[in-house]
């Protein structure tokens, strides 16, 4: 009998989790900073105010995004451990009930009632609550909520987008900030979309259109605004 090759896989969904976070955290940095620094520098401002704006804006941001990923992503993990401790409860009460729980599922799933109760009783005899994390709770290893990480990667991935403004603001001539903060974040944008689909697997293309149109939305409105009360002001 022959042997059949190796079947080597490479699934994405261990990735899930900081991608996540990165992906939110560098494009709401990009985002935020640059519509920012064009909304401020349209309101005829010089240099100087803009980068002060800019800068203090990425400070607050990502302490702002560390802080609501900690606390969105810490409720949770509580509540995935307060269902593993009523699991291993009703385990440790009511295991024959679990038994046939867990069997009933695997019925849904299509298999017959008598193997799919041999199916959760060998599977509950080497980790019950394992297996009734996985199958009725859904909680999967790969995709554990994991606030520390998420909080981490969201400040680190806003404070290098919302950098990129910034140093396009640095370097662009006093009367050009707009255009090249704009044209420079657009582009920053298009490449975040496109690493991010890439690492997860989308539809690069999709991704790309997806936030840069987002994006030059909302630096077109905050141009708006800026200009409009630069000329009220002035």
């Amino acid at each position: 009998m022959s042997r059949l090759p190796d079947h080597a896989e490479n699934h994405l969904v261990s990735r899930i989790g900081w991608l996540r976070a990165a992906v939110l955290g560098a494009n709401d940095g990009l985002v935020s900073t640059a519509s920012l620094v064009v909304g401020v520098a349209a309101a005829a401002s010089g240099t100087t105010e803009v980068l002060l704006a800019g800068t203090a804006g990425l400070v607050a941001g990502a302490m702002s995004m560390a802080a609501g990923e900690y606390v969105s992503v810490s409720s949770q993990s509580d509540t995935e451990r307060a269902d593993l401790a009523r699991e291993t409860r009703e385990l440790a009460e009511q295991p024959e009930l679990e038994l046939q729980e867990l069997a009933d599922i695997y019925v849904g799933r299509g298999l017959e009632p008598a193997l799919a109760r041999e199916v959760a009783r060998q599977l509950m005899a080497k980790d019950a609550l394992g297996a009734h994390a996985r199958d009725e709770l859904g909680i999967l290893e790969q995709t554990v909520a994991r606030p520390v990480q998420a909080a981490l990667t969201s400040a680190v991935t806003f404070s290098i987008g919302a950098a990129l403004p910034l140093v396009a603001t640095l370097l662009a001539p006093a009367g050009l900030v707009v255009p090249i903060v704009s044209a420079t974040s657009l582009a920053g944008l298009a490449l975040l979309g496109a690493v991010g689909a890439k690492a997860g697997g989308a539809a690069v293309l999709k991704a790309t259109l997806r936030v840069s149109f987002w994006g030059a939305l909302a630096m077109a409105t905050t141009a708006g605004i800026g200009a409009l009360f630069g000329t009220t002001i002035g």
